[in-house]
């Protein structure tokens, strides 16, 4: 295990926090675009970290990727309303259009920092916003470390495909699920949980196997797009998939997922987290270049 992949580990077994499997896709996508950085951007991404005072999260990038749940959690500054609409865009399976999911697009007001702009922003711009301040030199260093913190955790939240699409059910929250051998709870909690803990209990083991099954080509395709793009294909992958392969609803209205569908969930999650940790290694790399 090289010398940096230990010492995350070590923090992380150190630090476990209160939801541990809820945050454990941030952390292998973190770890995983870690592996993607160049010099330059792994240089300035730990000089901001190490500038980081917050506790709501440990300073290593891994960490720092669930930041933003701890903030909306901790409602610090009023965040729960101010940024909860900012994880994810609402893409309607059944009239999907990206616009209305993200309230229009309204642009951030003239001179507002992205982490003060209005409540009613979806993900995809909030990428967009904090990666051009990221690569803004006249950002102030306090601007620039929420920005990366925004950024570690949203290109995760934007590849879990029920952040980006909805079936009139808030992303999946209110269809009640179980399977067997897995705790019953809703078709949400699954992808964000269930199916990223089935590839293994550690996030640096998972991310150090699935760092080496990314080739070349996969890097140039991926990092490819926009924001923009990536929500759309995770709708396609839930539209398809997260919802598209359920099965009929039993008479309670619950659904009872099948060895099929959870295997299929399981590949699905492995390749959504590592293309979200390619993607989000290319904008850092793109943003942090020297100037």
């Amino acid at each position: 295990m090289p010398k940096r992949w230990l010492l995350l580990a070590i923090a992380l077994i150190q630090h476990q926090p209160a939801r541990a499997w809820g945050d454990e896709g941030h952390k292998i996508i973190a770890l995983v675009a870690d592996a993607m950085l160049t010099p330059s951007a792994r240089s300035q991404v730990d000089a901001l970290l190490a500038l980081d005072e917050d506790p709501l999260s440990d300073h290593d990038i891994a960490s720092a990727a669930i930041w933003a749940d701890h903030l909306r959690d901790a409602n610090a500054d009023g965040a729960r309303v101010r940024t909860r609409q900012w994880h994810f865009a609402n893409i309607e399976r059944q009239d999907p259009s990206l616009p209305e999911a993200c309230f229009g697009q309204p642009k951030l007001p003239p001179a507002a920092l992205a982490s003060r702009g209005p409540a009613q922003a979806c993900i995809v711009d909030k990428i967009d916003q904090f990666a051009a301040e990221l690569a803004a030199p006249d950002t102030t260093a306090d601007e620039r470390l929420l920005a990366l913190k925004f950024l570690l955790h949203f290109v995760g939240d934007l590849h879990q495909p029920l952040h980006a699409s909805d079936d009139f059910d808030r992303g999946g929250n209110d269809k009640r699920a179980s399977a067997q051998n897995i705790r019953a709870g809703n078709l949400h909690h699954y992808w964000d949980t269930e199916f990223v803990q089935m590839l293994g209990r550690d996030p640096v083991q998972v991310a150090q196997a699935l760092v080496p099954t990314i080739s070349a080509t996969d890097r140039r395709r991926w990092s490819a797009g926009t924001p923009a793009s990536w929500a759309l294909e995770s709708f396609r992958s839930a539209d398809r998939d997260a919802y598209g392969q359920l099965p009929e609803p039993t008479p309670s209205g619950s659904y009872r997922l099948t060895s099929r569908y959870v295997e299929l969930a399981v590949s699905d999650t492995r390749l959504q987290l590592a293309k979200a940790g390619t993607r989000l290694a290319a904008l850092l790399n793109r943003s942090l270049r020297p100037h």
